[in-house]
């Protein structure tokens, strides 16, 4: 395999293009299991009616963990909204599509998202009647069993040149509650600091998905208490800042 031809750089990890394959190799410290993990969830998800990357083989290059997949040709939904801001609103309409068609989706081999969020509230920075209070919610919360995508956001959808839209990065995918799914796409955004952006999403995605919208808001806490546990610091304080907003307008 040729890694001389660099796709994206991230954190923990560095994406190259050999031919129609792309190879994602992992930080020397990434977690084994971190790595298998991602590429047992995609390979699950291979199996519903989803356009995603086929996962070839997961090896090891030069002592790092690396994972090969089917190379996507296009661009990122997040560089065509930042190419065309004229087309957000048409771009953001297609991006509450694919989403609901990820959550129509059923693949019973993922992890329960309920149970994955008991686990990052309990190693979550929080005192122990904070953790106490989400625990209780969490299971309060009705029990779904729709594929949840976990990060899913404009630069993980690649649009080809045929105009073909192809999800990528399951990493975090699990099965579970849609509202969950799509209170954690609310925050990304906010993240982001596109604060307007976050609103026209949450207000499109309860409207196509007939979901009242302080449904959605009820998981926000238990949600960005659960994705504090390993984002940067930054990131850290600003989703532990949302734990304890209870109520909102």
């Amino acid at each position: 395999m040729k890694l001389d031809r660099v796709i994206s750089v991230r954190t923990t990890k560095t994406v190259y293009r050999d031919g129609d394959k792309a190879i994602k190799v992992f930080n020397a410290d990434y977690s084994k299991a971190d790595v298998l993990n991602e590429a047992l969830n995609q390979a699950r998800v291979e199996q519903t009616d989803l356009n995603i990357p086929k996962i070839h083989e997961v090896t090891k290059i030069d002592g790092k963990w690396a994972i090969v997949i089917d190379y996507i040709p296009g661009k990122t939904l997040q560089q065509l909204m930042d190419e065309n801001p004229d087309k957000i609103d048409e771009y953001l309409d297609v991006f509450v599509d694919l989403q609901l068609e990820v959550l129509s989706q059923k693949c019973p081999m993922l992890n329960r998202l309920k149970d994955k969020m008991n686990r990052k509230i309990c190693e979550a920075d929080l005192d122990a009647t904070t953790r106490y209070d989400l625990h209780t919610r969490l299971e309060a919360m009705p029990r779904h069993s729709k594929v949840c995508h976990g990060d899913f956001n404009p630069g993980n959808i690649i649009v080809t040149p045929e105009g073909k839209y192809y999800i990528i990065d399951w990493s975090h995918a699990t099965q579970g509650n849609a509202s969950a799914d799509a209170a954690r796409t609310y925050l990304l955004f906010h993240l982001k600091g596109e604060l307007n952006l976050a609103e026209k999403y949450l207000n499109l995605f309860c409207k196509k998905s007939d979901t009242a919208k302080q449904y959605v808001q009820k998981w926000l806490p238990i949600v960005a208490a659960s994705q504090s546990v390993k984002g940067k610091p930054e990131e850290r304080q600003f989703l532990l800042s949302w734990v304890d907003v209870v109520d909102y307008q």
